[in-house]
């Protein structure tokens, strides 16, 4: 195995997954929880982020030509959700966990596109691309593992931080995140347009 390359990848995806920045998201999403519901999430939403980049890394590309898809349509419609998310965030409605499901915190928007978003996707697609041999397809393999499992540590002991807070805090911190996620569409959906802009720009 290529340690140098499993540790770029790891260090990428690390950044890019980025779990601090994901903790108060997560705390603001499932906080109201069970602790038995929310470390439920966790490892729901690390296993479908695992099972999507796995799936782009040796599908994507030929998903994406079959569908007629680019990658900026994929990054704004990510966007998209985190919007829709943030803005219930912002609101409170997802202050009542009577009306939560599980799955449904931990498919969307933490499994995807938070933990398995364009950023992760792109990334993982072009590391397969430039891979040669099976060392260097083990090496990716191997820094993919280890990073989801680093996020789901971090998810999972993330429930002390609860117990600090109080509700009071997660309402707080519930607002925050909104905020937050809310920037990080926009974000998304502005670096989507950019390039579809560049895209057409460089076909005229």
């Amino acid at each position: 195995m290529d340690v140098k390359l499993f540790g770029e990848v790891f260090v990428t995806l690390l950044v890019i997954t980025d779990p601090p920045g994901m903790m108060p998201i997560f705390l603001a999403l499932t906080g109201p929880l069970p602790a038995r519901e929310r470390n439920r999430a966790a490892w729901q939403a690390v296993a479908l982020a695992l099972l999507v980049i796995v799936i782009f890394a040796v599908a994507g590309q030929t998903l994406l030509d079959y569908l007629h898809v680019d990658l900026p349509a994929l990054q704004a419609a990510g966007g998209l959700l985190l919007i829709l998310v943030a803005l219930e965030l912002l609101t409170g409605k997802t202050d009542d966990p009577s009306q939560q499901a599980t799955s449904n915190i931990a498919l969307v928007p933490l499994g995807t596109p938070l933990l398995a978003g364009p950023g992760a996707i792109v990334a993982t697609m072009l590391f397969v691309q430039q891979s040669d041999g099976i060392a260097d397809v083990t090496a990716i393999a191997a820094a993919i593992v280890a990073v989801m499992v680093t996020v789901w540590v971090v998810l999972r002991f993330s429930g002390g931080i609860v117990k600090v807070l109080r509700p009071g805090g997660i309402e707080v911190l519930t607002r925050i995140a909104g905020l937050l996620l809310a920037a990080i569409a926009v974000q998304l959906i502005a670096d989507a347009i950019a390039a579809f802009v560049t895209h057409y720009a460089d076909l005229l």
